[in-house]
This record gives C-alpha cells, structure tokens and sequence, in this order.
C-alpha cells in the first residue's frame, strides 16, 4: 500500500512512515450545517376512528405501498353500505321514471295527453338521473373514505416518530406516523453574502462529517436566490450522493465548499499525536531513529489530510502510527 507516494510497510524494526511534502489542494470555505431527508414527511388521518392496529415504530423500515396503520373501519363500512343501498335506490326511481318518460311520448304521439303531461315526465326523468348520480358519487366517497382506514406509506424509508398509540381516538388531520426516505439526503448551511461569490461561482464541496471521521464529495449544490435580512445569510443546499450510508437527519456536519487551489504542506492526518494541549508527530532522522516533535497544524483536508503550517520541512518522514513509534525501541533518543 502507497501513501503520499511512500511505502507504508517498512522494513522490519521501522515504523510505517510517509513523507511531507506539499501538493495541490483545495482552499475551501467551511460552514456548519445540518443534514435532512430530501423526502421526509408526516402522515395524517383523514377520517375520523379509532386507532386498531400499528404495523411499525420507530426505526423501522418501511416499503412504499405498506400499510403502516389502520384505524376501525366498521363505522365506515356502514355508511359505504347505506350508500351503496341509495344508489340502487336512486338507479330504480331512474328507470321507473325513463319507462314513464318513454310512454308518456308514445301517447303524446298519438294524442293521448298534452305538451304539459309530457313535459313533467320528461322533468322527473331528468330528476331521477340526477339523484342516480348524486347518490354513485356519494358511494364513491363513502368507498373512498373507508380506504382511509388503511393508511398506505406514500414512499419506502424509515419511521422517524409515532404520534399516536392503540385505542386512541383520531379525526381528520391528526398526525400518525412521521417518516424519511433515507435514500435522498442533503444539507443546509447558511452562506454570508461575502462568500456567495466564492460559492456561487465554484458549486463544488466536500461534507465532513466529524463523528463518522468521514468526507464525502457532494453530488450538487443549490444556492437559493433568497437572503435573511436579519443575519444577511443566504441558504445552500447541498445534496449528497443517493444511498450514502450511516448519515441520516439532524447530523452534525461541516460543509467545505472548494473555492480554489493551492499548494500546501501536508501530512496524513494518522502521523499527528495530541495529548492535551500538545500536537506533535514523531520523525524519522538520519539514524532511522524517531524523535517527538511539536508542530503546528492548520484545516484538516480532504483524503486523510492535515495541514502544517509549522514544525515540518517538506522531504521529512513522519511515523503513521504515533503511538507505536512512541514505544518502539527506536523512539529513545
């Protein structure tokens, strides 16, 4: 394995070590930023009842098309079947009244009846359609509404929060479930105007993400076309490649945003010992011996990379692994 154009591996009795050298890295502007679910929403009730069942909690994963609730549908089972009784009602009036319509022509044709009589039965014809239709369209919302009992999961992710519990009574509008599709995710930094220059015209960054010692280079970033009056701040979006791993809402994150080049002298960030207030690194001499020296440090990089603004020279050896080289026997001065 090569670092920094080194072997890692030495020979035996050596510690691994890597040159310090300078390269071409990218100056960027960091920002502190919180990540969220592109999709992340809360799924209410829409009809009235009483909760029957809860098919998940939090943490668990969910499909699109599940049911992740149901609420007592009896209630709205018989108010779809008093319906469906009205539209066979209404269905029945309306071909009793276009059997009627129909002889009430035959006999004024013949001159049976007057304009009058034809025209009423032609009116109650036109009626009875009318109720057919109101009470199919009744039905239709009485179906509808007791498809409201099984509450389908309009995307796959997890379940973030659940509001309600068995047995509990719910009307329209009352939160259920919240959840976030954990495929899509992005975060939100805020950019002082100063830089929106620097951002704007570079939409390239890097996402460091502390806790996971972690960078990831972001798909895109999206910059809103609008500015907090109060702190003067415009909002980044900056989105991070689909399915990445480990990182879900309300992380912690640090948002590089790349805003040019420069050569600096680097080391990797493994070789750099701190206890308490001191950072130092061990170097190789000219005896293959190590010595403990202190440096001064500057913006962790990219790809395990630390920069050194003091304490170093560029062409010295620096052990990787501290601690080791600390106990070794060539850590004796």
């Amino acid at each position: 394995m090569l670092l920094l154009g080194v072997p890692a591996a030495q020979a035996v009795g050596q510690p691994a070590v890597a040159p310090v050298q300078y390269r071409e890295v990218a100056q960027t502007y960091s920002a502190d930023g919180l990540v969220e679910a592109v999709r992340q929403s809360t799924v209410s009730a829409q009809i009235g009842g009483r909760v029957k069942e809860i098919s998940f909690d939090v943490g668990d994963r969910v499909s699109k098309g599940q049911i992740i609730l149901r609420i007592d549908e009896r209630e709205a089972a018989q108010a779809l079947a008093g319906s469906q009784a009205q539209v066979l009602q209404a269905q029945a009036n309306m071909h009793n009244a276009k059997a009627a319509y129909e002889r009430a022509r035959q006999l004024f044709a013949q001159k049976f009846i007057s304009q009058a009589a034809l025209d009423k039965a032609q009116a109650d014809y036109k009626v009875a359609l009318a109720q057919a239709a109101a009470s199919e369209a009744g039905a239709g919302q009485a179906s509808l509404a007791h498809g409201y009992t099984a509450v389908i999961a309009p995307y796959s992710g997890v379940v973030a929060a659940r509001h309600v519990e068995v047995g509990e009574m719910v009307m329209p509008g009352k939160p259920l479930l919240t959840g976030f599709d954990t495929s899509e995710m992005r975060v939100l930094v805020s950019v002082p105007q100063d830089r929106l220059g620097d951002v704007g015209a570079r939409p390239e960054a890097k996402v460091e993400i502390p806790s996971l010692k972690r960078w990831i280079d972001a798909a895109s970033v999206t910059v809103q076309p609008l500015a907090d009056a109060r702190t003067h701040s415009t909002l980044a979006r900056v989105y991070l490649p689909q399915n990445e791993t480990g990182v879900y809402p309300g992380m912690f994150v640090r948002v590089h945003f790349v805003v040019g080049k420069a050569s600096k002298l680097v080391i990797p960030e493994s070789a750099v010992l701190r206890r308490s207030e001191v950072v130092a690194v061990y170097v190789l001499d000219e005896k293959g011996g190590v010595k403990l020296r202190q440096v001064r440090l500057g913006e962790a990089l990219a790809d395990g990379l630390v920069e050194v603004l003091a304490g170093l020279n560029a062409g010295e050896q620096v052990a990787l692994e501290p601690i080791k080289a600390g106990m070794s026997g060539s850590g004796r001065k």
